[in-house]
């Protein structure tokens, strides 16, 4: 039997999955999860198309959400408005 590696990115490909999958991410409060899973959704939307839009490279791209990593805000914003998402407050 042989065990694969569950990738997320492969189940992320429509709008409504990532905003789900999203949104859990941030309701558990974890900013190392949401930044592990904004990776998820970039490498599902490709990630050559995001660092293109957002104007940043994809070794940046994939440095800036690996495990770990601590990107700046406006990173984390460049690349939320490259894949077409926008974050919403709402009371706790």
């Amino acid at each position: 039997m042989t065990i694969t590696d569950f990738d997320p990115a492969a189940y992320l490909d429509n709008k409504e999955v990532i905003t789900e999958y999203l949104s859990q991410i941030m309701e558990n409060g974890d900013t190392d999860e949401l930044l592990i899973a904004i990776g998820h959704v970039a490498r599902a939307r490709g990630m050559t198309q995001i660092a293109q839009v957002s104007g940043m490279g994809r070794e940046g791209l994939y440095k800036a959400f690996s495990p770990g990593a601590k990107p700046r805000f406006d990173t984390v914003m460049k690349v939320l408005r490259a894949m077409g998402i926008k974050l919403h407050a709402v009371p706790a």
